[in-house]
């Protein structure tokens, strides 16, 4: 199992421990999207959803998915989150949404599993809003566009 930091030396699953960590600030932006009828891109678009606004309590699902990650992933550590923000752009060529989630936290492990919760959650409850009219809309794309901070430093997806 080398490199995997989530099993010991015996092969199974634990919480690494991070108490030797230097405390820094971290950051972390993922990124997904979600596809769907131009029929409900437009309906989006034009805030004619009978649920309500659809981006606005996507980005409030973002934001509460992000702050509940060590609930849902069982091997991630509580953080003590700084900010979230979640941007939802209207992408016409899908037609759907990209979204965008950035988490930023000062601690001794990074923030990317908090980002792609985000980034996911506003994804699916985008999904929840409209599935009355659009069963077949497809999430994908999900991955971390940037990381930094902390002992390995900066990723930036290419």
């Amino acid at each position: 199992m080398s490199g995997l930091t989530h099993f010991d030396g015996k092969g199974d699953a634990h919480m690494v421990d991070v108490s030797d960590k230097a405390v820094t600030d971290r950051i972390a932006v993922a990124a997904c999207y979600i596809k769907m009828l131009r029929e409900t891109f437009d309906i989006i678009a034009e805030g004619r959803a009978k649920k309500g606004d659809v981006l606005a309590v996507a980005r409030l699902a973002g934001i509460m998915g992000a702050k509940k990650t060590a609930d849902l992933i069982p091997l991630c550590h509580p953080l003590p989150i700084s900010k979230v923000a979640v941007d939802l752009t209207l992408d016409e060529t899908l037609p759907g949404i990209r979204i965008e989630a950035t988490v930023k936290t000062t601690g001794q492990t990074g923030v990317e599993m908090e980002a792609l919760t985000a980034a996911n959650v506003a994804a699916l409850t985008v999904y929840d809003m409209c599935k009355a009219v659009d069963r077949g809309m497809e999430i994908g794309g999900t991955h971390v566009v940037l990381k930094d901070g902390g002992k390995s430093g900066r990723y930036e997806a290419k």
